[in-house]
């Protein structure tokens, strides 16, 4: 009998052993579970409390470990022009998601958070990135690589989201969004959705479809916006009322939000502007029915803050509807309470926030989160790198669009001569200042005139172009006099919008702001000039076009000034087309290709195109 004990003492050693073992296991803790088991095990822990939290998103100044512990927050963003510290580094950027992620962590259950900023056109909110053209002008395999290098540099900071792309299909030039829309032309912008792939990372073959995705580490989640409609508002004012028929707005606003889901897109969020009356906040037909039931997205629903015209309200009908996540930057223990409140008194069911819940568990489990909750410094270099500077040069040449060239074919003025002229004039608001060049949702929400960031003004570009023996005069807005008088061989004169964003940007009548007009009349009735329009959309320029010898629209070129000059030079040829129509003026709109009215100062499609100069 004794000699059996060591053997009996083993056996429940082993036992002991697994019964431990087992107790430690996590089931939604482990990458090898299938995702919809991880879900399931986590949902079944969760307080009533936690779940709540989940669907909040915080901006960052008003975050904090502690914050983030005791309520259970489930995201973070960065808002326009939100940052850690001025000019902050990406290490700077990277210890503040961390500390915010340690204080997620730390939660009895441990679901991280997911930290989302805005990269429109670059991770635009940090010093020292690189600055992409805004979307009007671009090509779909271009917009894949600018999303695959967008990727990597918001990942240098430590964040794996970004609210982008705006898949908005602007059918008026006045709304103050038009920039951040790649076209008029609704199979235009739905080959844009291709940057998604750039962002997100090429889906496998046998994904299904509406199942959100992300390649790895050096991928970040997206956010197709704003659905939907938001582009076809009357008079495109922001936030308004888009008139349509269920034909018209599935026709022209819906194939892009089809192909972004196609493409396992994370994310969608909902517009402010209302469909023929109604809000989409609390549109459930095109949130839950058509978006998530009809078209099959598992992804996460999400709003910025419900308006306070009616807070309760406005939980409830966007909850109700289909919204997932909530954006309350401040005051989300307003938001919190209000919520717990309507559950608690069934205005909201159950069902629906497991449902919520539910979606944005998949996101981060799809994201490796669970795995990868802490960022490192080892993608620091990919900030502002070399090689995305030179894809950003490669966009701006290939967004610039040629009206007019000379007044008749024989005798053009593009490509500018780089020898053989002793003195150039450069003039204008827009030659050498960065922040005018990259336009709003550069730096601060709204953008910044100035040299805000790092970057090649376009007079620093053409004084790298020209011959070392041409003297290149810069003057912001020169009289007549001056100009004749220093008998310059030509002249190159940038001028174009102010920065803005958004509401701000709405402008029913969209004429050039002085001194742009003057310094057209003084520099072009003087001298042979070609005018570079920094604008985010088509603007009045008919009254000056006899004046202009040469006219080029630049659209919000960014930080890479230098691929400016690189086609006004004729390093390379002009080859870009306008993705929106040209009006002849503002009584016209709303004006598209294909209406009956279409009268055009220059259509859709339209581009002169130059060949490229050989070097001698």
């Amino acid at each position: 009998m004794a000699e059996g004990r060591p053997f009996l003492i083993g056996i429940l050693a082993i036992c002991c052993w697994i019964a431990i073992a087992n107790a430690d296991y996590i089931l939604y803790k482990d990458p090898k579970q299938p995702i919809n088991r991880r879900i399931k095990d986590l949902m079944s822990k969760m307080t009533f409390e936690e779940k709540i939290g989940q669907m909040v998103q915080i901006e960052r100044s008003v975050a904090s470990g502690q914050v983030m512990n005791k309520y259970f927050i489930g995201s973070v963003l960065s808002g326009g022009g939100s940052v850690p510290a001025p000019q902050a580094s990406p290490e700077v950027w990277i210890d503040m998601v961390n500390e915010l992620q340690r204080g997620s962590l730390s939660t009895r259950l441990g679901i991280p958070m997911i930290y989302g900023i805005d990269g429109v056109h670059g991770h635009n909110n940090v010093y020292n990135a690189t600055i992409f053209p805004h979307n009007i002008g671009l090509d779909p395999q271009l917009v894949k690589r600018i999303g695959a290098a967008t990727a990597l540099e918001i990942r240098a900071t430590g964040i794996p989201y970004t609210f982008a792309p705006c898949i908005a299909v602007c059918r008026d030039p006045r709304w103050g969004r038009c920039y951040e829309s790649y076209s008029e032309d609704p199979s235009v912008v739905r080959s844009m959705t291709e940057i998604i792939t750039g962002l997100q990372g090429d889906l496998p073959s046998n994904s299904r479809k509406g199942v959100p995705y992300l390649a790895g580490q050096q991928n970040v989640i997206a956010c197709a916006k704003h659905y939907v409609g938001d582009g076809g508002t009357t008079k495109g004012i922001n936030e308004n009322n888009t008139v349509a028929t269920r034909h018209e707005l599935l026709s022209i606003h819906m194939p892009a939000y089809h192909n972004s889901i196609i493409k396992g897109v994370s994310t969608v969020m909902i517009s402010y502007s209302s469909w023929n009356g109604l809000k989409m906040h609390a549109n459930r037909d095109l949130i839950t029915g058509f978006l998530k039931k009809l078209q099959r997205f598992r992804g996460i629903d999400r709003i910025t803050s419900p308006p306070h015209a009616n807070y309760t309200y406005s939980i409830i009908a966007g909850v109700n509807a289909g919204i997932d996540m909530i954006m309350v930057p401040y005051n989300y223990t307003e938001f919190i309470d209000g919520l717990t409140d309507l559950v608690k008194n069934n205005f909201i069911s159950m069902a629906r926030i497991d449902d919520a819940v539910k979606r944005i568990l998949r996101v981060k489990f799809t994201m490796g989160l669970f795995e990868h909750p802490l960022a490192d410094y080892s993608m620091t270099k990919y900030l502002g790198s070399q090689e995305h500077r030179e894809l950003a040069r490669e966009a701006v040449r290939k967004s610039l669009v040629l009206l007019k060239n000379g007044n008749n074919a024989d005798n053009p003025l593009l490509p500018l001569p780089k020898k053989h002229a002793s003195k150039i004039l450069v003039a204008g608001t827009h030659a050498d200042n960065i922040g005018n060049q990259c336009g709003g949702w550069t730096i601060q929400w709204q953008g910044q005139s100035g040299n805000i960031t790092s970057g090649t003004t376009i007079l620093a570009g053409i004084k790298n172009r020209v011959d070392p023996k041409t003297e290149v005069v810069y003057s912001e807005n020169p009289d007549s006099g001056y100009v004749k008088q220093n008998k310059f061989s030509y002249a190159v004169v940038v001028v174009g919008e102010p920065p803005y964003a958004e509401t701000f940007g709405d402008n029913l009548n969209l004429t050039l702001p002085e001194p742009a007009p003057s310094i057209i009349s003084n520099v072009c009735g003087s001298v042979k000039c070609v005018v570079v329009l920094i604008t985010g959309r088509p603007v009045v320029i008919e009254p000056y076009l006899a004046q202009i010898d040469a006219l080029v629209a630049a659209w919000l070129p960014g930080t890479e000034g230098q691929g400016v000059a690189d086609v006004l030079f004729g390093d390379y040829g002009f080859s870009g087309k306008l993705s929106r129509t040209w009006f002849k003026s503002v009584d016209q709109l709303p004006m598209n290709v294909g209406d009956k009215h279409y009268d055009p100062l220059f259509p859709f499609g339209y581009g002169l195109t130059t060949q490229a100069v050989k070097a001698n």
